[in-house]
This record gives C-alpha cells, structure tokens and sequence, in this order.
C-alpha cells in the first residue's frame, strides 16, 4: 500500500541543511511529511576526533535508530562526513536510506561529463564525496574515464551571502587547476544557496545534493506519481 504522505526522516549536522533540504523537499516532493533531527555536535565532534570513530559511529546510528522507531518510511542523512554509517543502517532497516549526495554523483555519473569538481567549506567532507563518488563509478559508469577535482574553500563557510560564499568556491577552485571542468558537485547542503552564483561564475552546471535526494525519494516512496524529468536530475 503506497501511503499518501510518507513519513520522510532527515538527520542533519548543521542547521543550515535543515533549512536546504526542506526547501528540496517542498519543491520536488511537496508530498513527504517530513521529519528533521538536528545534531549539531556532529559535525563539530568529527572534527575534533580527525574523522569518524567507533563512539561516533554509534551515536549516529541511535539517531537511526530513533527514527526508524517512530514511523519513518525513509531517512535521509545530509551530513556527508557521516555517510559510511549508511551502509550499516541499510542492513539493519528495510527502508530507503539514503547518503547525503549519492542521487546526485549517480545523476553526475550518468551525464556527459568528464572532468567534474567535488568542492566544500568543510575539511571531513571532501574525502567522505570523493569515496562515494568513486565507488559509484563502476556501477554508474564502468567504462568511461572520470577525473576528479576537489577544492576545499573554508571562508566560504564564514560568507556574508550566496554570492560570496559562490566567489569564495570559485576562486579556490581556479588555484586547484579545476577552470575546466565540466560540472560542479557541492559536497554539503549548506552550500546550496551559492549554486546559482557559482553556476554563472563558472559556466558549468552545478549540482546540489537535497534536489536529487527529493527526487529519488519521490520516486522510491510514490513510484504511481511522475517520473523525474531528465532535466531535473542536473539542477
């Protein structure tokens, strides 16, 4: 039985996702009831620890767990630093789980693009997009060359606004020898804002990951509504 709105959980890091991803939501899959838990610990912890420990691990996996327990049809976990723990969490619930970014690499994955820049305001989440990025590549595309560019921009997390934040990103993606990619992957939903602005300095299509997480979300939990548009999946 398909319910007509499903109880879509989201565990967020930081606040900012929690307003990005609702906005995602309202706009691509307006049919969710929707769930935000907010640690805003986590992320911090993770810095101060040099990655994920075991403690961590598990503290994530009681937030899961809490909402699992409350009638959650989905989860989605928009802290990328965290999502290794969603593969523990898909053996242990028979719900869609879903990584921050993945519907957006596979949507990257699947374009025409050759050389794509994974770029972030936050040191843990640079090495956590690169690793799914790569491990969706021999799914996604087995037999077409990738190449990878990262920039890590921390002013851009002190930015005033989107339009700076987006400069911030742009120019330390130019020092990091990315002014040619073919597309742009935000690693971090608190980046979303600046995806217009550093779309139009850049030239290149610039992808965010809670767009493409509603969609998936849509898609999985509603599979009688629309299909997503092709469109859709590069916004």
């Amino acid at each position: 039985m398909i319910e007509p709105h499903p109880l879509v959980a989201m565990i967020h890091a930081v606040p900012a996702a929690h307003r990005t991803a609702e906005e995602a939501f309202a706009r691509e899959f307006p049919q969710a009831t929707v769930w935000n838990v907010l640690d805003d610990r986590l992320l911090d912890d993770a810095r101060g620890a040099g990655g994920l420990t075991g403690a961590l691990r598990q503290r994530m996996l009681r937030l899961i767990g809490h909402v699992m327990d409350g009638g959650a049809r989905a989860l989605l976990l928009t802290c990328s630093s965290y999502g290794e723990v969603v593969d523990t969490a898909r053996a242990l619930w028979d719900v869609p789980v879903l990584k921050s970014d993945e519907a957006m690499f596979k949507a990257a994955l699947g374009g025409p693009y050759r050389r794509i820049a994974v770029v972030a305001s936050t040191p843990p989440a640079v090495p956590a997009a690169v690793a799914q990025l790569e491990a969706l590549v021999p799914a996604v595309r087995p037999d077409r060359p990738l190449d990878i560019v990262t920039a890590l921009s921390e002013e851009a997390a002190a930015a005033d606004d989107a339009e700076a934040a987006a400069r911030h990103l742009a120019d330390t993606l130019h020092a990091a020898d990315g002014a040619d990619v073919d597309a742009v992957l935000l690693a971090q939903y608190s980046l979303s804002p600046a995806r217009e602005a550093l779309a139009g300095l850049l030239g290149v299509p610039v992808l965010d990951g809670a767009g493409a997480a509603a969609r998936e979300l849509r898609v999985l939990l509603t599979p009688d509504g629309p299909p997503v548009p092709a469109a859709a999946v590069a916004s």
